[in-house]
């Protein structure tokens, strides 16, 4: 498990070990330095084959992000390579500043004022370019909304630089790895947003605790490679009673979640899942659904939605049985049409499910076209509501708050979080990141490729979202918190599972779904 943590809360872990700290060497800073230069080095190894030679450049501004990226120049000095601080602030760390100047590295800047040798700002982006590693350390956890000037001019023009040699060349190729201190900067730090200009980051080397912009959309898919580095501050943060504010799952807490048929089950203890899916306009959408369910390992799908559909279910998967019975969680809505268009029958069935499920405390999954039936009857937090991004901006919009799907691609975990205080539901908001919101708090996972981006994925994610609920039907009951991360658990295994499916190329929903079963195992073993 990844936890994060909000920046208040980082900052008051820090302040008993800053306050014993004697200068420089053994402090948090020394050890944030010497672990940022030896990424670096990594990065030089793998590009260039060695450390000895290669040009470093880091933009500095004020705090002490940039104060471990000009000790992370000076340390880099001792090992050969040619560096150089592009400073953005009047003020800047002085002891970063003063050994940097020691291991005589250059330094120059944008800003009157600035220490260093005043340039054009286009001549240090050239600097910045010919580079093999870039440091991004203009701003930190201190700071909030956009960049400001000229530290929002520099990371915006090169940004656009880098952006035109991947074009040319493919990513990283003849151009610099971009790292960042502690996180890109320009990014909102607790909350994941990109209000203005950010250096898009390779790799980000992040300090005492993992910062919730590095795993929350949209500002995730700007911080590369994320590696931790241990300062020690779990005390700190378990005295002052802080709590993760977001956390990813990883394949050991999934293995932990899943549900596993012991030597002695049978179909209904390994869950049955009831699926209310499909019209005969979108008859794929229900064999989807029934595939992502099975291929995740439910005992059994019962179908239920009109009898043309339920003879395509039944031909491509023989064992689904056709009716009403008993269940113990259900998945309503793919393939159902939207508000305007949806198949009145269907939408019937769906109401009488979701009252059902209401009635005897079991897991739904709420997708698709049944999120156009959802009254302003408090759902709780059993009920998983699955939208996209312009799914959710009409649910709220029908509650009350006027929404655009730009809004919401902008401010993911804001609107996320305002469907689940306006319905008590837990709410998986798919996206390149998907982001749960529930009782059980909020996890953002990240392992889908941009491939899984196509027609049908989004019924497969409810039916194995169907059957991980119907496995643990009983443990949700006794405890609805479990919700969120089993969730989150259903989007990882869907995310690995387009991977699987085709790594690195296109896939379809179908390859997805038959991908499942081998991905659960895999997590398993």
């Amino acid at each position: 498990m990844i936890d994060a943590y909000d920046a208040a809360d980082v900052r008051a872990a820090e302040e008993p070990l800053l306050a014993r700290e004697r200068g420089f060497a053994g402090g948090l800073m020394h050890h944030a330095a010497t672990a940022l230069a030896a990424a670096v080095r990594s990065e030089l190894r793998h590009a260039r084959g060695r450390v000895a030679g290669a040009s470093v450049v880091a933009l500095v501004g004020p705090g002490s992000n940039g104060g471990d990226a000009l000790h992370a120049l000076a340390l880099l000095a001792r090992h050969g390579v040619r560096v150089c601080a592009v400073t953005t602030a009047a003020r800047v760390h002085e002891g970063g500043l003063a050994a940097l100047v020691a291991a005589r590295g250059r330094v120059v800047a944008v800003e009157a004022g600035a220490p260093g040798e005043r340039v054009w700002l286009g001549d240090a982006l050239a600097e910045a370019f010919a580079a093999d590693v870039v440091l991004d350390g203009l701003v930190g956890i201190g700071a909030s909304g956009p960049l400001r000037e000229p530290a929002a001019r520099v990371a915006g023009l090169l940004a656009e630089l880098l952006a035109t040699a991947d074009d040319l060349h493919g990513p990283v190729g003849g151009r610099p790895v971009v790292v960042a201190v502690d996180l890109p900067s320009g990014i909102g730090v607790d909350d994941g947003t990109v209000p203005g200009p950010v250096l898009p980051a390779d790799r980000t080397v992040t300090f005492g605790a993992v910062k919730p912009g590095l795993l929350l959309p949209p500002a995730r898919l700007l911080v590369g490679r994320v590696d931790h580095v241990d300062l020690g501050l779990a005390p700190g943060l378990a005295d002052g009673g802080a709590r993760p504010a977001v956390s990813a799952l990883e394949a050991p807490d999934v293995a932990r979640l899943w549900p596993v048929p012991a030597r002695a089950a049978h179909k209904y203890a390994r869950g049955v899942v009831g699926v209310v899916a499909g019209t005969a306009a979108y008859p794929g959408a229900a064999v989807l659904t029934v595939a992502g369910a099975l291929g995740a390992g439910c005992g059994m799908v019962r179908y239920v939605g009109p009898d043309d559909v339920g003879r395509a279910v039944v031909a491509a998967h023989p064992e689904v049985v056709v009716g009403q019975g008993r269940v113990q969680a259900w998945v309503l809505g793919p393939g159902t049409g939207s508000a305007d268009e949806a198949d009145e029958e269907q939408a019937r069935r769906v109401r009488a499910a979701l009252r059902q499920a209401a009635d005897d405390d079991l897991p739904a999954v709420v997708d698709a076209g049944a999120l156009a039936v959802v009254g302003d009857a408090p759902l709780g937090p059993r009920v998983v509501l699955t939208p996209h991004a312009g799914e959710l901006a009409r649910l709220l919009t029908r509650s009350g708050t006027p929404l655009e799907r730009a809004d919401v691609e902008a401010e993911p975990l804001r609107w996320a979080r305002a469907a689940h205080e306006a319905t008590g539901a837990t709410v998986l908001l798919k996206g390149a990141v998907t982001v749960v919101v529930g009782t059980g708090g909020v996890l953002a996972q990240a392992d889908a490729p941009p491939w899984l981006a196509t027609a049908g994925a989004g019924d497969v994610l409810a039916g194995v979202l169907g059957a991980v609920l119907a496995g643990r039907s009983d443990d949700v009951r006794a405890d609805p918190a479990l919700v969120s991360a089993l969730a989150a658990a259903a989007a990882l295994v869907h995310g690995r599972a387009a991977d699987a499916a085709n790594p690195g190329g296109p896939v379809t929903a179908s390859a997805v779904a038959a991908a499942v079963p081998g991905v659960v195992a895999d997590l398993l073993r």
